[in-house]
């Protein structure tokens, strides 16, 4: 009944949800005589796990959770496992939702555990091992009129550590758009903590219908050597 009173609660008059019967669980059945599928969406029912009835004008819904009712990105429950995963495998490939947003709270954990941060984009990354290990050049715009200049730059990782302050627990390299890059680019990415090993390594490859990672070797297709 508190289910149902939540899914009442702020509908127009002239669009009841009338509730003909409520399953313990999960499960539920809604009367949709009156209420558009629009209305359905807009009151919270996710259409996931629904099936119409078009005969007796009813559909069933299943999986209904706390997080429709309270907001899904207040409940995280895999944040500890997000900070033993970091830890283990310090390069993680992350699946973010499209909207964005959810992966703001797993930043800001790494955050409380004491790491700084590198932002970068792939777009225009150029190559990773030489951006961020080794003193490469960079050419700016010249608009046609200037001569083309060459200016260079320390390496973007090896700067930030030499700044870090001396509680600080390590530096993690977050690079959006990493779907762009390359194979190779991804196992050096993926290797970079074992050359840097305060360094670990957060590469957004992609999106999924929720936040969930990967370790970036097994994505990058490299595998780990057993000693024997």
């Amino acid at each position: 009944m508190a289910a149902a009173a939540c899914l009442n609660y702020g509908t127009p008059a002239s669009l009841k949800l009338h509730q003909k019967q409520l399953k313990t669980g999960n499960n539920c059945m809604f009367d949709i005589t009156m209420v558009g599928k629009r209305s359905l969406m807009m009151m919270g029912v996710r259409g996931r796990h629904c099936k119409a009835n078009k005969r007796v004008g009813t559909v069933r819904c299943s999986g209904i959770g706390i997080g429709d009712f309270i907001g899904g990105d207040l409940v995280k429950f895999d944040l500890g496992q997000w900070l033993s995963d970091v830890e283990e495998h310090k390069a993680l490939a992350i699946y973010t939702p499209h909207e964005g947003g959810y992966e703001g709270r797993y930043f800001t954990r790494l955050r409380y555990q004491g790491y700084y941060f590198l932002d970068l984009t792939a777009r225009g990354l150029g190559d990773p091992e030489t951006t961020l290990t080794k003193i490469h050049p960079v050419c700016p715009a010249h608009l046609g009129k200037q001569p083309i200049a060459r200016w260079y730059f320390p390496p973007e990782v090896d700067y930030r550590l030499d700044a870090l302050p001396p509680d600080a627990k390590g530096l993690v390299v977050w690079i959006i758009e990493a779907k762009v890059l390359s194979k190779s680019e991804l196992q050096f990415l993926a290797l970079l903590p074992s050359l840097r090993p305060k360094v670990r390594v957060i590469a957004e490859c992609g999106n999924w219908r929720k936040f969930m990672w990967k370790p970036l070797k097994e994505i990058a297709g490299l595998t780990e050597i057993k000693e024997v």
